[in-house]
């Protein structure tokens, strides 16, 4: 059992990833997003920074899959990444143009195959001003000057990347505008139930469907 969970910045991709880890007793796959020596200047000053910062987690986020993904599932041991391989190229159709974007398109195109594609990805949605005021509320230093826009513009991109069945694993998508998983520990089982579910993996309640909560 492999899954990802998936969505725009600070819609608590991360956060549900730990807390899901304990009921599917499941090893973590964790972006390591703070290892990106651009990324600061990137938020600075997108258009000189963005190339340097796509290549950089490109590459950080295949080398820890092709490591990570393999030797887990042969050891039959469940897997919840908090990001799936796809996203890098829906931040870089974002943040790239002409040549840069092309050339970004060959490299990924090329290590895409060989990454394992999970069982499912859950897609954390949220609207942009929820979106905004969690992260302000986790206030990481380098996102303190993110701006409503982008935000905005990655939040429209993700849903349009979602209708076009871009992701290569079944999709899963959770409405968390109303949702607390962190205090209300109802939710969290809610959204354990409805993984469950998707992938039919016992125990899960078949009659327990988002309109019913």
């Amino acid at each position: 059992m492999y899954f990802a969970i998936e969505g725009v910045i600070g819609v608590g991709k991360t956060t549900l990833s730990r807390l899901l880890q304990p009921a599917f007793k499941a090893q973590l796959l964790l972006e390591k997003f703070e290892e990106n020596p651009f990324l600061a200047k990137f938020y600075e000053d997108r258009a000189r920074y963005a190339f340097q910062t796509q290549i950089f987690f490109l590459l950080s986020r295949y080398h820890q899959q092709r490591e990570v993904v393999p030797e887990t599932l042969e050891n039959g041991i469940p897997l919840i990444a908090d990001y799936a391989f796809e996203k890098d190229a829906l931040f870089a159709q974002i943040n790239l143009q002409g040549d840069e974007l092309e050339t970004y398109r060959q490299v990924h195109e090329a290590l895409a195959e060989k990454i394992p594609v999970p069982d499912l990805v859950v897609y954390l949605r949220a609207s942009t001003d929820v979106l905004m005021q969690r992260i302000a509320m986790r206030d990481r230093a380098y996102e303190r000057e993110m701006e409503w826009g982008y935000i905005d513009e990655l939040n429209r991109t993700y849903e349009e990347f979602y209708r076009q069945r871009r992701w290569r694993a079944p999709v899963l998508v959770i409405e968390t505008d109303h949702l607390n998983y962190v205090r209300n520990p109802d939710d969290l089982k809610w959204v354990e139930n409805r993984i469950r579910q998707t992938l039919r993996l016992p125990p899960f309640q078949s009659a327990l469907l988002p309109e019913e909560r």
